[in-house]
């Protein structure tokens, strides 16, 4: 269901609480590594300026666990905003107290502030009733822009828009129109492509296609407790142990419904010692040595495995891509849906990063800002960050 947009919101004047997603990569030096998620809010940003709203942004960065750590400023992101904007952006100490609420009363028609990082107050993440109304009391509407985090309960992304009148930025109003492709009557058949390293995080998720994919592609870290499952040697790579039952559960499921389930046969592995990567078929990697990548077999067999696809999404790389001589795999076979006719989309931020730095991203009609969000959002769940929103009229 599409949520009430931020085009039909009554802005002019008002002070506009918008929730973004900017937990973007810094780099040691303190500048921002990629700026995707920053450059996907301007669209509302600047809709808001023109509008005459009194822009207050909010964010979290990283992992800060409820503590006032500076490793996590949102400085950083405030100094390329302000460059993409062509304006200073303010950037306020907390997120809440006095002075956010001065440097809020302050704003003029088209003006923006920024408050520090969301999560240096435990009550973020915990979605703390008397943290909520804190941010609130900030601002006279909500908008959510902040896709990313739809599907976590936090008080910036359910508390506040629970007590202001709320809209849907234009990024989350397009990433709800683009994956709702997913959700409904997909166009067949249909593959998922999914790797990482998020084993357990992803396992669950897994079942979610089955018997609405035809075809599971499964490469990175996600597949060694599938292959291990079978009783296959790993060598030297680390594996998620403790999941054999649930893996041959969903092997079994995945029959049973129709949806054929393709894993790697040969790998990319580094044997150590500073031996050159080697190809190495499953059944014969060698002790110590650790899987970095699909080898050429499994390249083709996934790349065959699509050909004919109308409808194809896409999370995790299939191998170590920050390593070079590791992201060949992931490559080729993310290419090769340059020549697949069809819709394809790719998921979360990580995963973009992924396509844009190895030259694939044009092979994708989108590329999805959420990881976890899209994830949910295509097996079906309520997310609780679009489920408060209201419903478009």
């Amino acid at each position: 269901m599409a949520k009430r947009s931020v085009a039909s919101a009554p802005v002019r004047g008002r002070r506009v609480l918008v929730r973004v997603d900017f937990n973007v990569p810094v780099t040691p030096s303190g500048e921002v590594a990629d700026d995707r998620r920053i450059q996907e809010a301007v669209p509302t940003l600047r809709h808001l300026q023109t509008a005459g709203a009194r822009t207050i942004l909010i964010s979290h960065l990283g992992r800060p666990n409820g503590q006032r750590d500076m490793r996590y400023s949102l400085r950083p992101v405030v100094h390329r905003l302000s460059r993409i904007l062509g304006e200073p952006v303010p950037l306020a100490s907390d997120a809440v107290g006095v002075e956010a609420i001065g440097a809020a009363a302050k704003l003029q028609n088209g003006q923006f502030l920024m408050l520090e990082n969301l999560r240096f107050h435990a009550g973020e993440e915990a979605n703390d009733p008397a943290f909520a109304a804190q941010l609130a009391q900030l601002g006279d509407l909500f908008v959510e822009e902040a896709f990313g985090v739809v599907h976590r309960a936090h008080a910036s992304t359910v508390g506040v828009p629970k007590r202001l009148p709320s809209f849907a930025g234009f990024l989350v109003e397009r990433e709800v129109r683009e994956l709702s492709h997913f959700t409904g009557s997909p166009e067949r058949p249909y593959a998922a492509l999914l790797g990482g390293a998020k084993v357990s995080d992803k396992l669950p998720l897994l079942s979610s296609f089955v018997g609405r994919a035809d075809r599971l592609l499964i490469g990175g870290a996600l597949a060694f407790p599938f292959l291990a499952a079978s009783g296959a040697d790993l060598g030297g790579t680390a594996v998620d142990r403790g999941l054999d039952g649930a893996v041959r559960e969903f092997l079994e499921r995945s029959e049973s419904h129709g949806t054929h389930v393709v894993l790697p046969e040969d790998f990319l592995v580094d044997p150590g010692a500073g031996a050159p990567p080697a190809v190495a078929p499953l059944g014969a990697i060698p002790a110590g040595a650790e899987i970095k990548d699909i080898g050429p077999a499994t390249r083709r067999r996934f790349t065959e495995a699509l050909v004919g696809t109308r409808t194809v999404f896409w999370n995790g790389p299939l191998g170590k891509t920050e390593e070079p001589a590791f992201s060949n795999g992931t490559r080729e076979v993310l290419g090769s849906l340059a020549g697949v006719p069809g819709y394809h989309v790719g998921a979360g931020g990580d995963s973009a990063h992924c396509a844009q730095s190895l030259g694939v991203a044009g092979v994708f009609q989108y590329l999805s800002t959420g990881g976890g969000a899209a994830l949910e959002f295509v097996q079906g769940a309520s997310l609780p960050g679009l489920a408060v929103l209201p419903d478009a009229e």
